[in-house]
């Protein structure tokens, strides 16, 4: 079967300099993700999790190896991907709902029909807005809404050109714990309606658990993959798996796998 994401012995130095001096952010990246799969990333701090979403997206380029996406060798930014970030990033003179148009606004195929098929596409939008429970908050601006549901607009905007591809950089990371626990099932219920890939990076163990079939652990930089860790708690999960032996047992034996790291780069630092 062929891989929807495949990484084939993937580096990267950050500029010419670095790469004469063998200095790499990430390095030896061999990863082969199939059609529909959720994957997540965590890793300590300055680990390369961020550049390999870079260069998952196109937005970087490796100084070795090679990426194909969907079949197709990356050669520059992808169309076929969504992108949300930890910080919402809405425009605040645009409505939730022009917000979440955005993308059609300006990514081909849609951009050169937009005006035509304007009321089509606020459709779309207003029934994506109406699953992640923003629906009636189409009109509001993003200073009119909380933390949790800029982070669903956001969501929203990502998804909106139904891209093959989800990549989600800490998106709930500056949220409080029951919101960020409501957008895990939001999320959850998305994906398991249209089965998109998604790459997930986030430091919360639990959420890496809970939301991803593979969880991947990433080294101290040049980061690079050391554990993949298979979750096989049966799908759908509900928060109640959280609390169960088995949930916990993978998110202790995935902290280990980072602390373990933390301590050995502690003793080299000595």
């Amino acid at each position: 079967m062929l891989s929807f994401i495949d990484f084939k012995d993937v580096w990267l130095a950050y500029n010419d300099e670095l790469f004469a001096a063998g200095q790499f952010a990430v390095e030896a990246i061999d990863l082969q993700v199939g059609a529909g799969e959720f994957i997540a990333i965590v890793g300590p701090s300055g680990c390369g999790k961020s550049t390999f979403m870079k260069l998952a997206t196109g937005l970087r380029m490796p100084s070795r190896g090679r990426i194909a996406i969907g079949g197709q060798p990356v050669t520059g930014p992808l169309k076929i991907s969504g992108m949300a970030f930890q910080a919402p990033s809405l425009l605040p003179w645009r409505t939730t709902l022009d917000n979440v148009l955005l993308p059609l606004e300006i990514v081909e195929p849609y951009r050169s029909s937009f005006k035509a098929r304007r009321k089509e596409y606020a459709e779309r939008a207003r029934a994506l807005l109406r699953k992640v429970g923003l629906g009636g908050y189409e009109d509001k601006f993003p200073w009119q809404l909380s933390g949790g549901m800029q982070q669903r607009a956001s969501i929203c905007r990502a998804l909106i050109h139904e891209p093959r591809m989800l990549l989600l950089d800490e998106p709930f990371g500056a949220l409080d714990a029951f919101t960020r626990e409501e957008l895990w099932c939001i999320l959850r219920d998305l994906w398991a309606e249209q089965r998109f890939n998604v790459i997930l990076v986030t430091h919360d163990l639990r959420e890496s658990v809970f939301l991803a079939d593979t969880v991947y652990v990433m080294s101290k930089s040049p980061g690079r993959f050391v554990v993949k860790r298979e979750i096989d708690l049966p799908r759908p999960r509900d928060l109640e798996i959280t609390y169960t032996q088995e949930f916990t047992s993978i998110v202790h034996e995935l902290r280990g796998h980072i602390g373990a790291m933390r301590k050995t780069g502690a003793e080299v630092a000595q």
